[in-house]
């Protein structure tokens, strides 16, 4: 297992140099006044932090980190993520447009689609699991748009050395500053891992409920565009502005069980060998639907088969089954065989028959093989790794192979390179949709898409971070409004796609003043307006820290800068829950300054905000896709509490 030093930001001390070096920087012990139990003297045990550890799905172990750091001020929103490469929408809870992609997560399987609901949406590679001495706990808390708020509560036990749960519920309801554009979320996790005494047999498992509901206008008419660009007086109550419609909603609701437990078969170690050999099984059953209501029918995506009470209705369930056997030795490394069984259910509610006589249908189903493994090793202090999976009967082809290895420089720094080759079926929507509106059935027989991505990392704390990714696509697969007399429909590209991708940070200080910065220049090579990026997005934050009141109080001010190149931003279907390509209307050029003030008490981060202070100075062109603006300045806060029991 790999510890990211970027996570902890503390070398491994004992807890009385801890104690010393943490109280030079204004920070307190881990359980300076709640320590949660006694030794045999009836003294307080306190806990080093690096034992309450976090556990990713790929088993990597990082320790939980209650420092305030302008990463954390970049990862305080609603996805907690740092959304660099995202450019949100006016309200919390509403969609993302994408400033760029990322074509480094493999997989032969296609997913159900809509895929402008699943930013927040957590895939079992988003899971994390625990190992903690003492209960732990978090709240987050943030204030939303307009009537509502943002609450992510988690907490964690070992009921002993060896056995952990947690569980968590994030909940968002927001009613936004336009008509019609209400967003509720929610999203809840429940895990635990388990390990026997002897190691031999390990398990983790968890639950997970998410449902994404969003009310949805259309965005706003082109009139109302005018007025909007104008800075009429008027509409600077943005409920006054027109929308499409006021009468939509769509939802997406996903449930997921998993378990994964392996045994160790044969176990030996002594001083000159180690060898162990693994049997293993994953099982995964997620089922998810998603549902598009319409009081009227509404002219805007064209003739209906009815007038009222739109409903379209589409279900994925899919059933997955995972054997595999693994042998480590310290000579050969760690290799694992494994074959799966995926059935899946993709389906509606009836069989559609059109007027020129063909025929929609309402399932695609069946069952798919595949056949794989995966290498681990170090040698020479390069850490490869390998994963390959193919499938090898049933009507969804795809493969894929993930090659990668990193290495440790020198203390500073540390290089990775990646190679990705993916081939799977386009998304399920692509292939079968039914709606109540007639230009939105369709049945295609598309080929599989093929990428491949070449990926390098450079990361120092001295000279900073460089990315660099060079992706090819082949039969890209995609929403289409580039026609303005037509509906939105799937369409796949014969003709390749180039890629490429280079982002740099770094951050540079000068007492207590830091100016950290992030950029990214991007490049697209095809033949139409297919695949649209900016060519330039940055992100510049001005801020200085400091400690007040005897040390007390940590304080973190500044200004964050953010911009992105003007180019043909994708257009947003909330029938389809999906964004599409378009020619038509440009959006990007525009500032945004975010003026902050953060502040840390013991293990409490405090965060207020200052959101797009220059909307009303800078002109009224931001827009988050095309009809859809940005966001107008608002002050936002809220805090990140830690409990360490």
């Amino acid at each position: 297992m790999m510890i990211p030093a970027l996570h902890a930001q503390e070398k491994f001390k004992s807890i009385g140099e801890k104690k010393s070096r943490i109280n030079q920087q204004g920070e307190q012990p881990l359980n300076a006044n709640n320590s949660s139990e006694k030794d045999r003297t009836g003294k307080r045990k306190e806990y080093d932090i690096n034992l309450y550890k976090i556990i990713t799905h790929e088993r990597d172990t990082m320790v939980f980190d209650t420092t305030l750091t302008i990463q954390k001020d970049y990862k305080y929103n609603y996805l907690r993520k740092d959304d660099f490469e995202l450019l949100p929408f006016s309200n919390l809870g509403q969609t993302y447009n994408s400033l760029a992609y990322s074509f480094n997560i493999p997989t032969a399987f296609p997913s159900i689609g809509m895929r402008a609901k699943h930013f927040n949406y957590d895939e079992v590679e988003d899971v994390k699991y625990f190992n903690v001495p003492t209960p732990t706990t978090e709240l987050f808390f943030k204030t939303a748009m307009e009537q509502g708020q943002l609450l992510d509560a988690f907490i964690t036990m070992n009921t002993s050395k060896r056995m952990n749960f947690s569980i968590a519920y994030k909940g968002m309801r927001s009613l936004g500053k336009y008509q019609n554009i209400l967003s509720s979320t929610g999203n809840f996790r429940l895990t635990a891992n388990y390990r026997t005494k002897n190691d031999r047999y390990a398990l983790r498992a968890h639950f997970y409920s998410q449902d994404v509901l969003n009310n949805e206008n259309g965005g706003i008419t082109t009139e109302g565009v005018e007025d909007f660009q104008n800075g009429v007086e008027e509409f600077t109550d943005r409920s006054r502005l027109p929308v499409q419609f006021q009468d939509a909603e769509n939802i997406l609701v996903g449930k997921r069980y998993y378990l994964e437990h392996d045994y160790k078969i044969v176990r030996k170690k002594d001083s000159i060998r180690d060898n162990n050999l693994r049997i293993g099984h994953t099982f995964n059953y997620e089922t998810k639907y998603y549902i598009y209501n319409q009081t009227r029918a509404n002219d805007f995506f064209g003739e209906s088969f009815v007038s009222t009470n739109v409903r379209d209705r589409s279900q994925l369930r899919k059933f997955f089954n995972e054997a595999n056997l693994s042998y480590k030795t310290n000579t050969f490394g760690d290799v694992k065989f494994k074959a799966n069984h995926t059935k899946y259910d993709y389906f509606f509610d009836k069989i559609l028959y059109l007027s020129n006589g063909s025929a929609i249908p309402y399932r695609l189903e069946g069952d798919v093989l595949a056949i794989g493994g995966e290498w681990q090793h170090t040698i020479a202090g390069i850490q490869l790794r390998a994963d390959l999976l193919a499938n090898i009967s049933g009507e969804l082809g795809g493969n894929y192979f993930k090659g990668r290895a990193r290495y440790q420089l020198n203390d500073d720094m540390k290089a990775e390179a990646s190679i990705v080759i993916n081939s799977k079926a386009p998304n399920f929507n692509f292939l079968v949709n039914q709606s109540d509106y007639i230009d939105y059935n369709w049945r295609n027989n598309f080929k599989n898409e093929r990428s491949q991505s070449l990926n390098f990392q450079l990361s120092s704390k001295k000279w900073g971070n460089a990315e660099v990714s060079f992706t090819s696509l082949d039969n890209y697969t995609y929403f289409s409004g580039l026609d303005v007399d037509s509906q939105i429909r799937p369409q796949q590209t014969e003709d390749a796609i180039t890629y490429l991708k280079v982002k740099v940070g770094k951050e540079f200080r000068y007492g207590k003043f830091a100016l950290n910065n992030t950029i990214m220049y991007q490049k697209v090579g095809q033949s139409g307006d297919i695949f649209n990026v900016p060519e330039l997005v940055t992100r510049n934050t001005l801020y200085y820290t400091d400690k007040w009141f005897k040390k007390a109080l940590f304080i973190q001010t500044g200004i964050t800068f953010n911009y992105f190149t003007e180019y043909f931003a994708n257009g947003y279907s909330p029938l389809l829950g999906e964004f599409y390509s378009q020619n038509q209307q440009k959006i990007g050029n525009f500032p945004r300054f975010d003026v902050f003030i953060n502040a840390k008490v013991r293990r409490t981060r405090i965060y207020f905000k200052l959101e797009h202070l220059n909307s009303s100075f800078t002109g009224y062109d931001f827009f988050s896709a095309p009809n859809y603006p940005y966001r107008d300045f608002i002050v936002r806060f809220g805090l990140v509490w830690n409990f360490f029991s």
